[in-house]
This record gives C-alpha cells, sequence and structure tokens, in this order.
C-alpha cells in the first residue's frame, strides 16, 4: 500500500476545493463516527466505540508549551494526531474599530481607547499576538492492520474538522441571519467558510470580533482568495458580492480599542442568531447578562464554543450554561425561547474533565449531552425518511423528524437532565429546541474525529491528485 503525505500547503489546497457536497459527505461521514461513538458498546464490535478511543494525553513544557497526544481508532483503521500549542498569556495587542467590508475601500483611520470602566472594555486574556494560536503538529493514519496509509499536517485539519463538528447543528436552524464570530484564527476562518457554503444565501450580517483588526483583514482576504496572500492593510483585495462564488453578506470587524466597544459589543451579541467563540481565553468574551437577562433571552441562539481547552480557559460566561440546563420547570413563558435543559458537547468524559466553561459552571454528566446521542445514523436517516412518506410518495412529517434530504440528520436524545417525565418532554421538544431554542455546543476535540476526517480527506486527495505518494512504504 502507499504512503499519501501531504503537507500543509497541499492541505489547503484540499480543502479550499471542497464544494458544498463535499462538505454535506464529510459531515455525514464524521457524524456516523460520532453517534458510534457515543451509541455502541464493547459487544458492538465498532471501531468508534468510545471504549477504543483512549484520553488525550497532555506534556507540558517548561517553556509554556503544550504537546498533545490524540490517539484514535475508527471503523478504517487507527492514527494518531500530535500537536504542540502556545500557553495563552496577559500580553495585550494593539487594536482598530469598527469597520465595514461592505464596499471594496476601507477607511485606514482608526479609534484609540479613551475611556474604560468595565472589564470587558477590553480584550480578554488571551495568546500574545507574537504567538500563533493553532496547533502544530501532524496526523499519521493506519489501516485496519496496522500499514502506514498516510502523514499530513496537522495545522489546518484540527481547525476543519472542528467547524465540520460545530456546524452539524448549525446547518439545522431555522434563523442563520446574523453571525458572530470571536476570533481570526484557523477555527475562526473554517467556522465561516463552512457557514458560507452551507447556509451563505440566508446569512446577512458576518461579524468579527477581534483583538487587532490586521488579523480579521487578512482572514477576510483568505476566505475570499484562499490561496493567495492577503494584501496589507489598509488595502483589501476582495471580490464584490455579484462576482464571487463565496456568498458575501455584510461583514464588519469590531475590536475593543473602539470608544464605544461595549455598546457595541451588546448590540452586536444581543443582534445575533449564531455565536462561534473560537479563542482560548482566560476569562469570558462577553457578560452573562447579555444573554441571561429577560431581553436577552427573547430570542433563540446557536452558540459554540470550541477555542478553550483547559478547566482555567472559559469563552462563555459560567452562568449562560447555568441558565440554560434549567430547563423549562413544566412551563414554557411565551418571551422566552426554549432552553433544552442540557449542554451538547462532542465527548462527555472530556468534557468534565476539560473544559472550563463545564468545569466552572459545576456541571454534571446529567446536566450534558453528547452531540453523536442527537445525530442519527445515514442508513437509520433514510430508513424513517421512506417510512415517513405520504401514500402519493410526497414527504410528511420530514421536519418533524430532523429530515432534510441532506447531510446530517438529527435524532432522538438518549440522555437529558431530570425525571422520566422530563425526559420525554425534552424529547417531545427536541427539534424545536434544536432549530429555534437556545442551544450551547461545547466542544474540546476527539482524536477520532482527526483519524475520520483525515481518512476521507486522504482518500479525496488521492482521487484529486493532490500531494506525495511513497510506493511500497
Amino acid at each position: 500500500m502507499p504512503l499519501t503525505i501531504l503537507s500543509d500547503s497541499d492541505v489547503r489546497t484540499l480543502l479550499s476545493s471542497l464544494t458544498k457536497e463535499d462538505i454535506l459527505d464529510l459531515q455525514q461521514s464524521l457524524a456516523d463516527a460520532l453517534h458510534y461513538y457515543s451509541t455502541s458498546t464493547e459487544e458492538d464490535l465498532n471501531g468508534c466505540c468510545s471504549l477504543y478511543q483512549p484520553l488525550r494525553t497532555a506534556l507540558k513544557r517548561s517553556d509554556g508549551q503544550t504537546t498533545l497526544f490524540m490517539p484514535a481508532s475508527s471503523n478504517d483503521g487507527i492514527g494518531v494526531k500530535i500537536v504542540t500549542l502556545s500557553e495563552p498569556d496577559t500580553k495585550k495587542s494593539d487594536a482598530a474599530s469598527l469597520q465595514s467590508f461592505s464596499s471594496l475601500s476601507l477607511a485606514s483611520t482608526t479609534e484609540s481607547t479613551t475611556s474604560s470602566t468595565t472589564a470587558f472594555d477590553v480584550p480578554p486574556d488571551s495568546i500574545a499576538s507574537g504567538h500563533s494560536t493553532t496547533p502544530k503538529g501532524s496526523l499519521t493514519l493506519l489501516d485496519k492492520y496496522g500499514t502506514p496509509r498516510a502523514l499530513v499536517n496537522a495545522e489546518e485539519i484540527t481547525a476543519f474538522r472542528t467547524a465540520l463538528a460545530s456546524t452539524m447543528l448549525f446547518k439545522k436552524r431555522t434563523n442563520v441571519h446574523d453571525v458572530v464570530v470571536f476570533g481570526a484564527g484557523k477555527q475562526a476562518y473554517w467556522h465561516i467558510r463552512l457557514a458560507l457554503l452551507l447556509r451563505g444565501p440566508e446569512i446577512h450580517h458576518l461579524n468579527i470580533i477581534n483583538r487587532t483588526f490586521e488579523s480579521a483583514h487578512d482572514l477576510i482576504e483568505r476566505l475570499y482568495e484562499p490561496l493567495q496572500q492577503p494584501v496589507a492593510f489598509p488595502t483589501i483585495n476582495i471580490p464584490i458580492a455579484e462576482t464571487t462564488d463565496l456568498v458575501r453578506p455584510k461583514i464588519q470587524i469590531l475590536t475593543p480599542s473602539h470608544t464605544e466597544y461595549e455598546r457595541l459589543l451588546k448590540s452586536t451579541i444581543r443582534a445575533s442568531s449564531i455565536i462561534f467563540c473560537t479563542t482560548p481565553s482566560l476569562s469570558p468574551l462577553f457578560p452573562a447578562s447579555y444573554l441571561t437577562n429577560p431581553e436577552g433571552r427573547k430570542k433563540g441562539r446557536y452558540v459554540a464554543a470550541i477555542g478553550s481547552y483547559k478547566p482555567h480557559m472559559v469563552e462563555i460566561h459560567p452562568d449562560i450554561l447555568r441558565q440554560n440546563v434549567k430547563g423549562e420547570h413544566g412551563h414554557h413563558h411565551h418571551r422566552h425561547v426554549r432552553q433544552g435543559g442540557a449542554i451538547i458537547v462532542d465527548s462527555v468524559d472530556a468534557c468534565l474533565k476539560e473544559a472550563g466553561e463545564i468545569i466552572q459552571a459545576g456541571l454534571g454528566g446529567r446536566e450534558i449531552v453528547e452531540i453523536g446521542e442527537l445525530l442519527m445514523l445515514k442508513r437509520d436517516a433514510e430508513r424513517r425518511r421512506l417510512e415517513a412518506k405520504g401514500g402519493d410518495g410526497s414527504r410528511s412529517g420530514d421536519e418533524g423528524l430532523g429530515l432534510d434530504g441532506s447531510g446530517v440528520e438529527l435524532g432522538e436524545a438518549k440522555r437529558v437532565k431530570g425525571t422520566d417525565k422530563q425526559v420525554q418532554d425534552a424529547e417531545k421538544g427536541l427539534m424545536e429546541w434544536l432549530q429555534k431554542g437556545n442551544v450551547i455546543y461545547k466542544s474540546v476535540g476527539l482524536g477520532l474525529m482527526d483519524v475520520v476526517v483525515g481518512t476521507d480527506l486522504v482518500r479525496l486527495a488521492d482521487d484529486r491528485g493532490i500531494g506525495t505518494r511513497i510506493e511500497n512504504f
């Protein structure tokens, strides 16, 4: 068997060429794996079962860097990702203000910070601008028999597979008009790119909130010219909305140096329907009251927090999570959207040990549910779709089943908080909650995700002639 080697450049070339249909196929493959991870038992002999997925090992060095070893098993083979990350510190970087990409020209004027009275007028502690937030390392893949299959640069894959999972639930949301993204690194990039590929025409506003204006500017440049070097700020070189294949909504960048940062942050969060948090922050990115008080609860939102990966890191205030797991207690206030009664995670075991938001909110295993328990296998979705067809061949009840004919399908939750009656109520309102309610998804990453997505990408690379192959390795 030949060994396929994909460099960072090869991976970027491959990922940048993916179409919406490619993304849906990759999502379905990952969804099946996550479903098996959450529901399979040892007797099932399924390679994705959680029993075959060791928790990652962290090696922290004296220079402040942490190296993670993430072994995993899938139905196609085994693999291990080894990546090194920088440790967050408290350095601050210069920032610009609120600007808009609604035209091709961009004003170069900025506003300095003239007053600050609250902690949220300045960016939270995070990785300094001189350090990369991108994990650096490699993914090694072997087939079922241990034969080396591929060696892949892990920088881009780590962000891509995380966004692939985060956007599974995003894709099902009824309202995606206003998207807010915290951060401007690779995680932010891939969350934005996949969101635009999957639901682009429905996204009217894209707001990027970041410590520096320049890095957010570079992100937008790379978004529309992925294989080109971004032009230097303040010049902008992106196509107009009418001439680009990737949908271009109205884009704004907000940085903490704006004199009205707190007011603009609050209004932006309140107007949002989707929030992607992609920073290794040590403190909440915005006050809990923005979402927990009566005004903030009038609108349903999907919030994905994937940037923090240690117990002392937190992007979402713990009070927001505590409120979300309270559920409705038998009644539903007409001015408040459904809370759901649970936080969705990639892995219960991993998040209870590593996710700062979960730990600091004091949540336990009965208050969090794995995304794999909400996902339906492709074969089961196809069977239920046939059963839901009416006598005239038309579909009846597909929406209630979470079926839409493309990509990841939603099933029934097997574990939620509370008594049997609460479980029945939660299952009855599951689709309404996932599609319209307040949904929080927390991920710290699984080696299984890397192995499954990496294996599929290697197959695509071989089919498209991307990368280097060594025969008889």
